[in-house]
Order: structure tokens, then C-alpha cells, then sequence
């Protein structure tokens, strides 16, 4: 038994005043009608309505459960409803989680230009540069920056992510420009330690994929550490362009192997279901990709 359909038709009945005028309104037999019915009273154990003859009317329990079934289904029509606008209108909070030197640089710019496109929605960021499990830890959305694994989970790249050996012009000038992989052994270098193997710098290039193992006087899980490091003159790093750019842009760092690259990564914006999308989620990813584009600003440095 459909306990909605019967208690559906149980208002018809009600509000068209017996089961013929119930089953001509509903398109179902009048048989159909009568047999859900009865088969609601045998299921709850009480008699809902009187019968006789020419009409039917509410029992005392069955005037009660005839409110509470209006309630009921009032508020089920409310909840899709709102349910419904989920996916066509953002509204509400967006929980997202992103690594903390991106958010900081380019999503502090983002988001309230998504804001002012979307009055209606408030973000709620947190930072952290650990890998977080977008389902487990109850995140709308997660940005996260990596050579992506086969995964369940939705995927969606929303900007590119170069990444480039540099280092101050002072530590080059004492210590010399690196002309090809093998002189990074020699050399202090500054290492990012989210890695599966922080010190093996992979290297792709005219002579094919070649592995240095390196080292230096820094180690971080933060890339702003990094940074500073270099510019303070400490070593050669490994740093995506969306972190440098502008420092080699404007001279403070110092491109070196230019002709070589590291594995490539990008930016995704990683949720967990593609069916039923929520609004906030496909604007907020939509927004992304179009703010940052495949030309970011952070690769334009020359």
C-alpha cells in the first residue's frame, strides 16, 4: 500500500463528497478508490469514513487524521518545493575548504565578487593544506590542487597550475644558475613536504623524466614558508605560479631550468555528486573557472 496515494485520496474523497466523484477527478476507477481506502483503515485499524448509500462522511477519528494527513502532505509539497529551488536558484551556505596560500591570494578575491552576483549566498572557508575527505568532513566543496587520483568523487578543473623552479637573484649570484637537473644536488634547496616524496624532485625535459633527490635548510607544508625562504636568499624552491608569479615578475625571484618542468597539476574544484547538483555548488564552480580562466593572471610574468 502507497500510505501518500491513500491519503491523498482520502482528501479527494473528503473534499469531492463520495468515491465516484473521487475516482472521476483522480482518473482512477471508483473500485480503485474504495479498495485504498479500505485498505488504509485495515492498515491503521479504525474506520475513516461513514458509507451509506447516497454519501460518505468523516468518522470522529477520521475528521483527525484528515487534518493531519492535509498537514502532512502540505508540508511534503513545501519541502519539495524549497528542495527544487535548491537546484535552480542558490541560496543558503556554501561550506568549502581550500589550501591556505590559495585562498588567501586568489580566493579572497574571488568570493566576493560571487557574492555580489549572488546577494543571496554566504560562504563559509576554511583553510588547511592537509588532504581533507570532502563526504567524511561534511564540506559542499573542496579546491585542492594536485596530479588527481581516480576517484568517486566529482572532479572539476577550474584553473591550471604551473609550477617553476626559482630562487633569489642573490642566492644565484653566490651559488650559480642550475644549468641542467643534476646540479639541483648541489645546490640548498627549499622543500614543500605534501608530498608523497618531498625530496625527490621530478624532472621532465629534452632528455626525458629524471628523479634528483634534494635538500636545504627548509622544509614546510605551506608554501608562503617557502617563499619567504627564497626571497630571503636560503635556496632554489619548487612553487606553483599562482604563489610566484608576480615575485618573478617583478625580479624578486629568478626563474631557473626553464627548460624543464615538473609533473603537471591542476586546480579542481572536487564535490561529491554530479546528480542533483545543488545551485550553490554549480554557480560557486561555474563562478571559478570563469574568474581564473586558462590563462590565469599568475602565469603572465614573461
Amino acid at each position: 500500500m502507497d500510505r501518500l496515494n491513500s491519503m491523498n485520496l482520502l482528501i479527494e474523497v473528503v473534499r469531492e463528497g463520495g468515491f465516484t466523484a473521487a475516482a472521476a477527478k483522480t482518473g482512477l476507477s471508483r473500485a480503485q478508490v474504495s479498495k485504498s481506502i479500505m485498505q488504509l483503515e485495515e492498515y491503521l485499524g479504525t474506520r475513516l469514513l461513514n458509507r451509506t448509500t447516497r454519501r460518505v462522511s468523516l468518522t470522529e477519528i477520521g475528521r483527525i487524521y484528515h487534518e493531519r494527513c492535509k498537514t502532512i502532505l502540505q508540508d511534503i509539497e513545501e519541502i519539495e518545493g524549497i528542495a527544487g529551488e535548491q537546484t535552480s536558484k542558490p541560496q543558503g551556505t556554501l561550506t568549502l575548504n581550500a589550501p591556505t596560500s590559495f585562498g588567501v591570494l586568489h580566493l579572497s578575491g574571488a568570493i566576493p565578487q560571487y557574492i555580489k552576483q549572488y546577494p543571496g549566498m554566504q560562504i563559509s572557508l576554511k583553510l588547511a593544506d592537509r588532504f581533507i575527505d570532502v563526504v567524511a568532513e561534511g564540506f559542499d566543496l573542496v579546491i585542492r590542487i594536485a596530479e588527481l587520483e581516480d576517484t568517486s568523487l566529482v572532479a572539476r578543473k577550474i584553473a591550471p597550475c604551473k609550477r617553476v623552479f626559482c630562487a633569489s637573484r642573490e642566492y644565484l649570484k653566490q651559488n650559480g644558475i642550475p644549468g641542467v637537473p643534476q646540479d639541483l644536488a648541489k645546490h640548498q634547496c627549499l622543500i614543500y613536504s605534501n608530498e608523497l616524496k618531498p625530496a625527490d624532485w621530478v624532472l621532465h625535459g629534452p632528455d626525458g623524466t629524471e628523479s634528483i633527490k634534494v635538500n636545504g635548510p627548509v622544509c614546510a607544508d605551506n608554501g608562503d614558508i617557502l617563499k619567504a625562504a627564497a626571497l630571503a636568499g636560503l635556496g632554489i624552491t619548487l612553487l606553483p605560479t599562482f604563489l610566484v608569479g608576480p615575485e618573478i615578475r617583478a625580479g624578486r625571484l629568478q626563474q631557473v631550468l626553464a627548460d624543464y618542468c615538473p609533473p603537471e597539476i591542476s586546480i579542481y574544484a572536487i564535490f561529491p555528486s554530479r546528480r542533483y547538483l545543488s545551485a550553490k555548488v554549480r554557480t560557486f564552480v561555474d563562478f571559478l573557472a570563469d574568474y581564473f580562466g586558462d590563462n590565469p593572471e599568475w602565469d603572465r610574468f614573461g
